[in-house]
Formats: C-alpha cells, sequence, structure tokens
C-alpha cells in the first residue's frame, strides 16, 4: 500500500464524518474565544473593582459589578458547554473514521496471497497501535482553528492597550508557531520512529512467547524470555525518554513565549492598569491556545511513522495472470494434474489424500483454501481455470478448510462458530456441531454457546478444538470442504461417528470434500459415491 493509497483511504474515512468534524471545530473557536474573554474580562474586573476600592466609598458605590459578573458567568457556561460539544463530535467522528480505517485495512490484509506470512503480533501492532496514533491526530484536528481563533482574540484584545501590543504579539505568536514546525523533525522524529519500532518487536515477541506458554512452562523458560523481553523494554523506554525530553524542550519554548509575550504587552501598552491587565492575560491566554496545535505538531512524529508502518501493511500484491471471468456458481470443478497424477472433480465428489509426511497433502489443502499461494504453474485448475490465475478471494469463496492446525478466537463457541458466515441462527449452529459430534461437549458445559474457549481454544481438548474446526467449515456452506486429519485426537468411537454424519451431510448438501488423513475410516469416507483415493507419490485409485 503506497502513501497515496493511505491518503486516499484516510480521505475516504473521514468523507462521512466532515460535517461533524467541521462542528468540532467551530465549537473547538466558540471554546477557545470564550477562554480568552474570560481570562482577560476577569483580570479586567478584578484590576476594576480594586481600582474602584483605592478611590473610596463613592467611586466603590458607582462602579458596575453586574454586568462584569454576568459576562464572566455566561463566558464560563459557553466555554464548558462548547468545550463538551467539541470533545463529543470530534472523537465521535475520529472514532467512526478509524473504524472504518481498521475494517479497511483487514480486508487489505484478507487479500494478500500468503496469509501464513502475515505475523500477529506485528499485524496486532499496526491495526492497534499504529491507528491509535491517527486516532490522536484527528481528535486534534480541531486545534488549529482553536489557536487561529485564539489567536484572532488575543490580538484584537491586545489592540485595546497598544496597536504595537499587538503586532509585538502577532510576531510572537507566529515565531512559535514557525518554531515548532521546525524544531519537531530534529527533536521528534528520530525517537518517535524508534519508539514505533521498538513497541511493535515488544508486541510481535509477547503474542508470540504467549502462543508457546505450554513449552515455555514445561521447559521452565520464563526467566529467559523475560530477559529477552527485558531488553525490547528497555529500548522502549529509552526511546520513550527521547521523544519526552523533545517534547520537554518544545513545551519550555511555549511557556518562555508566553511569559515574553506578557513581558512585551505590559511593556507597550499605554492604556489604563484595567484594560493593561486584560491585554495582558489575553495574550497569555492567546500562547496557551496554540499549546494544543503545537503538541499536534510534536505528535505529528508519530503519526508520520504509524503511517510509515500501516503503507506496506497489506504487503506485495501479485497481480493475477489475465483470466476469463467464470459464469455460474463457483466451484464446480476442481482438475489436479501434477507429479504424473490426473484427478478431475466434478461439484460433490470426493477425493482422499494419504502419503508420508512432509508428501505436501497440507500443502495442498492450503493452496486449495487460498492461504498458501500457487506456484506459477501448479496443476491445480477450479472451474477450468489455473488456481494461480484467479484472485484469492475467488478461490477462498469456493473452499472451506478445517487446518490440521485450527487458530481460535479468543472468545465463545458461538464467537468461533459465527466466524463461518454472517447471519447464522442458533440452530443452525447447533446442526453444526451436531454433525461434528461436538453438540453434547458443548450441551455438558457450563455455559453452552457462551462457554469461553480461552486463547486459541486453551480450554479445550485437542480432540474438541479439531471438532470445532470442523463445525465452523461446516457452517461456512460453500461448494468444498477440505479436512486436514480431521480425526486426529479422536477414539475410534468418536471417529466413526464423525465419519456417518459427514457421510450424511455431504449427501444432503451436495457439498464436495477433500480430505487428509492416515485413518481408514475418514479415507473411506472419501472413497465413498465413486470417490478417490490419491496416494501422494503414488497413483489414483476409484473405489470399488
Amino acid at each position: 500500500m503506497s502513501r497515496a493509497d493511505m491518503d486516499r483511504l484516510l480521505a475516504e474515512a473521514i468523507a462521512p464524518e466532515r460535517r461533524a468534524f467541521r462542528i468540532a471545530g467551530a465549537l473547538a473557536a466558540a471554546a477557545t474565544i470564550a477562554a480568552v474573554l474570560l481570562l482577560g474580562l476577569s483580570g479586567w474586573f478584578i484590576t476594576g473593582a480594586a481600582l474602584a476600592g483605592l478611590g473610596g466609598v463613592l467611586a466603590a458605590q458607582g462602579f458596575n459589578y453586574l454586568v462584569p459578573s454576568a459576562m464572566i458567568r455566561l463566558l464560563a457556561i459557553v466555554r464548558t458547554t462548547a468545550r463538551y460539544g467539541e470533545r463529543l463530535y470530534g472523537h465521535r467522528a475520529a472514532l467512526m473514521a478509524l473504524a472504518t480505517v481498521r475494517a479497511r485495512l483487514f480486508n487489505r490484509i484478507l487479500s494478500v496471497r500468503d496469509v501464513r506470512a502475515v505475523s500477529a503480533g506485528d499485524t496486532v501492532t499496526r491495526l492497534v497501535q499504529d491507528i491509535g496514533a491517527l486516532e490522536d491526530s484527528l481528535v486534534r484536528r480541531p486545534a488549529l482553528p482553536a489557536a487561529l481563533a485564539g489567536a484572532v482574540i488575543g490580538l484584537v484584545l491586545a489592540w485595546l492597550a497598544s496597536p504595537w501590543a499587538s503586532l509585538a504579539l502577532l510576531a510572537l505568536i507566529a515565531g512559535l508557531a514557525l518554531w515548532a514546525n521546525l524544531a519537531t523533525p530534529r527533536l521528534l522524529t528520530i525517537a518517535a520512529t524508534d519508539i514505533a519500532a521498538a513497541l511493535a518487536r515488544l508486541k510481535v515477541g509477547m503474542v508470540d512467547y504467549a502462543s508457546a506458554s505450554p513449552e515455555i512452562l514445561a521447559y521452565d523458560l520464563a526467566p529467559a524470555i523475560e530477559r529477552s523481553l527485558a531488553v525490547e523494554t528497555a529500548e522502549l523506554d529509552r526511546a520513550r525518554r527521547r521523544f519526552a525530553r523533545g517534547e520537554a524542550v518544545i513545551d519550555a519554548g511555549l511557556t518562555l513565549g508566553g511569559g515574553i509575550a506578557m513581558g512585551a504587552v505590559l511593556a507597550i501598552s499605554n492604556a489604563p492598569l484595567p484594560m493593561t491587565v486584560l491585554a495582558v492575560l489575553a495574550s497569555a491566554g492567546a500562547i496557551e491556545t496554540l499549546s494544543g496545535y503545537i503538541r499536534g505538531v510534536s505528535r505529528g512524529a508519530l503519526v508520520t511513522a504509524a503511517l510509515a508502518r500501516l503503507e506496506d501493511m497489506a504487503g506485495p500484491h501479485s497481480a493475477p495472470i489475465p483470466a476469463k471471468s467464470a459464469s455460474g456458481p463457483i466451484g464446480r470443478s476442481i482438475a489436479l494434474d501434477r507429479g504424473g497424477v490426473h484427478v478431475r472433480l466434478e461439484s460433490g465428489e470426493r477425493l482422499g489424500i494419504a502419503g508420508q509426511s512432509g508428501s505436501g497433502k497440507t500443502s495442498l489443502l492450503e493452496t486449495l483454501a487460498g492461504i498458501r499461494p500457487p506456484d506459477r504453474n501448479s496443476g491445480i485448475c477450479l472451474d477450468g481455470q489455473p488456481i494461480e490465475a484467479l484472485p484469492p478471494e475467488t478461490v477462498r469463496a469456493a473452499f472451506a478448510l478445517s487446518p490440521q492446525d485450527a487458530q481460535l478466537l479468543s472468545g465463545t463457541v458461538r464467537d468461533n462458530l459465527r466466524v463461518a458466515r454472517s447471519g447464522l441462527s442458533d440452530k443452525q449452529l447447533w446442526a453444526a456441531l451436531e454433525v461434528a459430534c461436538l453438540a453434547v461437549d458443548v450441551r455438558t458445559m457450563p455455559h453452552g454457546l457462551d462457554q469461553w474457549v480461552g486463547d486459541g481454544g486453551a480450554r479445550l481438548s485437542g480432540g474438541q478444538l479439531k471438532r470445532l474446526s470442523i463445525a465452523r467449515a461446516v457452517l461456512a456452506a460453500k461448494p468444498w470442504l477440505l479436512l486436514d486429519e480431521p480425526s486426529e485426537g479422536l477414539d475410534m468411537v468418536t471417529e466413526a461417528r464423525l465419519a456417518r454424519r459427514l457421510d450424511t451431510w455431504l449427501r444432503d448438501t451436495g457439498t464436495g470434500l477433500v480430505v487428509v488423513s492416515h485413518r481408514g475410516a475418514l479415507l473411506a469416507l472419501a472413497g465413498k459415491d465413486d470417490g478417490s483415493i490419491l496416494e501422494i507419490g503414488g497413483s489414483s485409485q476409484s473405489s470399488p
């Protein structure tokens, strides 16, 4: 994904929320104007009241405190209400826009031909951490109109003290904004890139180690893992300290600028003391409103690093060879012509595959399922077209795979089943569990379909995990069912029951079957109804 693609994706995601962002910007400007006016008016009111008190009883009685008091209360209400509205509209718009970005990027991952090459830890980091950085930048979008509004109202109020004071404040505001934009690349960009890289490495390591937690516990590797993670954590801390020091320098410049602005207005002003105090405080407020904008500029280094990582998230996409578009349903036929073996299966037919470990049985199923990129001349055709000439989405639409090492979500039984297809009812879920011989097990669980399966199915036995994967593949309702060692971890009685129920389901639905197994019961299932059994390295044998 190029930077232009990423920019286009962000623009498309933001477009539906553009009105909300405009409202948030207007409310931020209103809140800033109210805040600067409130600060200046409060200073004017306190100073005027003090001078009236010093002037004696008559001066104090003649001082009108009702109108300023009402204005102060009104400005406080406007500031609070506008700030709340800006947060409400701005955050909602940012969250909705980035929900779209996450979904689009997830779809980009699914379009990768070699799904196995996608790192889980790296993907999580980019979908969460990097998009979180974009979220921060979108939330800060109203900071620019707020800073402009604060600068304008500050300049107007400084003009009341002296036109020269207003010009001095304008020069200072422009200088601070320019300094922030020039200092950020030097002080923060490298540190921001290092933070993103270090945090990504740490998260990838933690995800990888978590997936190997049983082995880590069994071989007492926890101390070594902790030392390894401590090194990554130390690198992350160092990068964060460098970034914090850079931000501190920028904040110090902003604070110094505020002090200089107040001193300059105070020195240049030739207005009465109450108006001078109003102008001094308003200039301080105007500089303060720049802080949100400058902080957004400084955080822009993190956003740039995040965008750089998101640009190539989907990886290289191999362009498919042009092929004639298929007409009619997908997956009407499969043809294998490789290694001296010639097999053609029509819709609803079955094929069993046996062979020694390492002979390529699983690789064949993964290629059919569209999660392993096919060779240029793979010898596999789908509906008469070479599988390497078809987009991955087309190939995946024809096959439902239950792999040898099934991956489960860290959720409930229901969550894992509904991954197969949207709109599934509980009745359909139970029917699939019956086919997979898992319904009895799930019914005996304390929460049934809502039973938590743990991280990657850690709370299930190997046989239960395998059968849950089969039920999920059954629910996908695709033309072909691919099973890789479906009876692994099952006793002979359950294996025979599973074979019978799968046979019935395949007959009833007309679904085709390709099964890899070294167990006779499942290979016999493939040999029924004029199916065939393919011995990798041997020949295709028609069943009697």
